[in-house]
């Protein structure tokens, strides 16, 4: 990169890097990324883009980390030596924290929409989160199962250091609102069988069920609850749950699921985001598309702002700005990295949709 820099300040194609899992169980979820971060090159190339008096083109180099850590740092050095000037990534918080360093050694900002605290506890500079963290979903989950009328409550994870982590952080936010945990248990992700949390929820009833399960077993849960006839009680689940999957059952008792992911729509600009992602993709977004979206118009921004592609120059930059986004409204990151605007949403599942209720930056 510095052999680049040294010919120019501004090289007349700018490349950003998208390294998302575009194979594997999430894979749609890399490719909403992606196609988001697409609509927003192509756009802004058609409009015409000027740095520093220079006309100058964006290209997207986009690599797959397949959700794994390993190939996340393979795929980190292959983005450093294509001279990208920022990263969009990762989506798994595991795969960003391992990339984190190699992004940080090569002066490369990377805009992350994991969630894991750890991402910006590192201490690098260049780590960037896109949204909410995990101690802000954690808090959203405890506040909002608070609300719902209950003598008590049960906490249930999927026996990851992810669930684990945020069940924890969800009980002390209960239990700071002064409220009863009847029980605390764990399962492994594999998990479907609940017989033994049915039955201790029919020896100590609880009538909020706050977990940090997957969408499959929750449904698995959910029906187990309604053959034992438990149907009174509530569900408050992570963004785990807050799947298409979850919307093709007609379910016999509520669910509810938050999220640092905001649905487009729940923005004003939203509307024609969807529209034009529509328009060129054939499908509306998925997922984080206008978190990518955004993203690209910000490190442009800073780029333009900065005059210069250098990656000290281009960090200091995005920390500095407190960015009007074309979607998600503001976005500006905190002396940490964290996202200062990053709001949770609370969702239920309604009418084939996953209905906004609610959301906060300040559970």
């Amino acid at each position: 990169m510095l052999g680049l820099q040294a010919c120019s300040p501004v090289p007349p194609v700018i490349k950003i890097g998208v390294a998302q899992p575009l194979t594997g169980p999430v894979a749609a979820l890399g490719r909403d990324m992606l196609q988001g971060a697409q609509l927003a090159v192509d756009e802004l190339n058609a409009q015409g883009i000027s740095v520093d008096g220079h006309r100058v083109q964006l290209k997207i180099v986009s690599l797959d980390d397949e959700s794994s850590a390993e190939l996340g740092e393979q795929v980190a050095r292959t983005l450093v030596d294509e001279e990208v000037v920022a990263v969009l990534g990762h989506l798994n918080s595991g795969v960003s924290i391992r990339a984190a360093p190699i992004y940080a050694a090569a002066h490369i900002p990377q805009l992350a929409i994991s969630t894991q605290p750890q991402y910006t506890q590192l201490g690098l500079d260049t780590t960037l989160r896109l949204v909410a963290s995990d101690t802000v979903q954690a808090r959203a989950l405890g506040a909002f199962a608070a609300t719902l009328p209950a003598r008590a409550y049960a906490l249930v994870d999927d026996g990851t250091s992810y669930g684990k982590s945020l069940a924890d952080l969800a009980q002390q936010s209960l239990v700071s609102k002064g409220k009863l945990i009847a029980m605390r248990q764990s399962f492994d992700t594999t998990t479907t069988d609940f017989s033994s949390l049915v039955q201790e929820l029919k020896a100590h009833p609880a009538e909020v069920v706050v977990n940090t399960l997957s969408d499959v077993q929750v449904l698995a849960l959910v029906d187990q609850l309604a053959a034992a006839r438990l149907t009174d009680i509530q569900i408050v689940g992570g963004d785990t749950l807050k799947t298409d999957k979850v919307l093709t059952r007609a379910l016999p008792l509520q669910v509810f699921a938050a999220s640092p992911v905001l649905e487009p729509l729940e923005f004003y600009r939203g509307k024609a985001f969807v529209a034009a992602y529509t328009r060129a993709f054939g499908a509306p977004p998925l997922y984080g598309a206008h978190y990518a979206y955004d993203a690209i118009h910000m490190v442009v921004a800073a780029v333009q702002r900065s005059e210069s592609v250098d990656g000290q120059m281009l960090t200091r930059k995005l920390r500095e700005l407190d960015f009007i986004a074309p979607v998600n409204s503001t976005m500006k990151f905190g002396a940490d990295g964290e996202q200062l605007y990053g709001s949770v949403g609370i969702y239920r599942p309604r009418a084939g949709r996953w209905e906004p209720m609610m959301n906060s930056d300040r559970w």
